[in-house]
């Protein structure tokens, strides 16, 4: 099976439904069988997605920075907890580790991984699925953002299609492990 990198919060929003949704992306993880990689920590979306994938049988792996472990934020509970000297490194290892990526709701960090990400995809560094998992509308600015980057003329339209949107746990987890789209880079001026 695969394994699928969750970015997410580390608070957990002021929506009880956000909790709910990363727990069942964990249980649904589980039970397909995927490995989770996220980002190690046991607190906001984070924890709750990686309490659930482990609570329902599954395997989960962490990669944190030092700073962070230090800090006191790491999950104690998971299968494997890698350790890390930066950011730079953290996302790149779960990259590396990474099928597929799902991102929940979050803030800076959480969009900071997404478009690295997307950004690495686009590069040809990395080719993985990027998948948003919409909930409660929460990434629609994100999406008119992307409307208004093709529009002006900043990002393609097909680097713009990269970037799939779903707004249920199983849409989510298929696109996820589903072929990634692929660019060859144009390089201008």
């Amino acid at each position: 099976m695969a394994t699928l990198c969750v970015f997410c919060g580390s608070n957990s929003g002021t929506d009880p439904r956000y909790v709910e949704v990363a727990g069942a992306l964990g249980e649904a993880l589980a039970a397909s069988g995927h490995r989770l990689v996220y980002g190690g920590g046991h607190v906001g979306l984070m924890g709750a997605v990686a309490d659930a994938t482990i609570g329902a049988g599954g395997t989960v792996v962490g990669v944190m920075t030092e700073q962070l472990v230090a800090a006191e934020v790491a999950h104690r509970g998971l299968t494997e907890l890698e350790v890390v000297s930066t950011m730079h490194e953290r996302k790149a290892r779960m990259a590396e580790l990474s099928d597929g990526v799902i991102v929940l709701p979050g803030g800076f960090g959480t969009l900071d991984e997404t478009f690295e990400i997307i950004t690495w995809n686009q590069l040809g560094l990395v080719a993985v699925p990027v998948v948003v998992l919409d909930v409660l509308d929460y990434f629609e600015p994100l999406f008119e953002f992307i409307e208004r980057s093709v529009a002006a003329g900043f990002v393609s339209g097909h680097h713009a299609s990269s970037v799939r949107r779903a707004t249920s746990v199983s849409d989510a987890v298929a696109l996820a492990v589903s072929a990634p789209a692929t660019f060859a880079p144009k390089w201008s001026g």
